[in-house]
């Protein structure tokens, strides 16, 4: 494995067969300390270049506070958004030659009885021809975080169904209704609760859900999502790409979308 990531083989093949993996102190804990710092700057932040998915007290809200491509706000989080570390996580763990960035996303689910965010898909949302090529996510935890405030749960192998429907997280389906006959019949749900710090990778086509805030604090969290280089766009309407006047079919690259990690690097 490469030195500059905490990535075992036994981190590769748990993710490979499961489509999702844990990873503990992925960050130090003066990294934490400062991405804390400048998330919470990028947040609270008011400008055109992010992308904020509603206001407060509205519907969506209450499930997720969310921000995305914080980095155009804050300088800071390009440090974190861009990391090294990470980027080279995501490499290991698919396998592909070479990772660019997607977007990154600020994920708050705020306190007293938040909304869960109920299980589906990530590649459903995405304007991407690919669905199978390995984009995945890096979900990090700014916070401790258990069932009572916000944790991830996965189904394992979910990721082997391929892609399915997005789903509506404001009058949610049931994305088990859409899995053809008992191919999950044997699969439970993993909770997995994290330290501040420590991380999960989990593929686009994993089923996964996120648990409600019933405490007084933010679930505090910082995900980034990675595809491996090659992804066309679909030509479907996304909030990071839609006034880029990218051509359909053709690859997503350029300065918003860098080259972040090779095999060779």
């Amino acid at each position: 494995m490469n030195a500059n990531t905490p990535i075992t083989e036994k981190h590769v093949d748990f993710y490979r067969e499961n489509g999702f993996v844990q990873v503990d102190n992925m960050l130090t804990p003066d990294e934490l300390d400062q991405l804390r710092e400048y998330l919470e700057e990028a947040m609270h932040a008011d400008s055109d270049r992010s992308v904020k998915t509603d206001k407060k007290d509205g519907l969506y809200y209450r499930v997720l506070n969310q921000k995305v491509n914080t980095w155009r706000d804050h300088g800071g989080m390009g440090k974190f958004s861009f990391h090294d570390r990470f980027a080279q996580s995501a490499l290991a763990l698919t396998g592909a030659n070479e990772i660019r960035f997607f977007h990154d996303h600020g994920l708050w689910k705020m306190p007293n009885d938040s909304k869960p965010t109920p299980w589906h898909q990530d590649t459903p949302y995405w304007p991407i021809n690919e669905a199978d090529k390995g984009m995945l996510s890096i979900w990090i935890a700014l916070d401790d975080v258990n069932e009572q405030n916000g944790c991830m749960a996965f189904i394992p192998k979910s990721h082997k169904l391929g892609k399915l429907t997005g789903i509506d997280f404001l009058e949610p389906q049931n994305i088990f209704d859409y899995v053809e006959g008992g191919q999950l019949d044997d699969r439970k749900p993993v909770v997995v609760p994290l330290k501040a710090g420590s991380c999960t990778f989990h593929n686009g086509l994993t089923f996964h859900y996120a648990h409600a805030n019933m405490t007084d604090r933010p679930r505090r969290a910082l995900a980034i999502i990675y595809m491996p280089d090659g992804i066309t766009f679909s030509g479907a309407d996304h909030a990071i790409t839609h006034s880029l006047n990218l051509e359909k079919n053709s690859a997503i690259k350029g300065p918003l979308f860098p080259l972040l990690a090779t095999r060779d690097s």
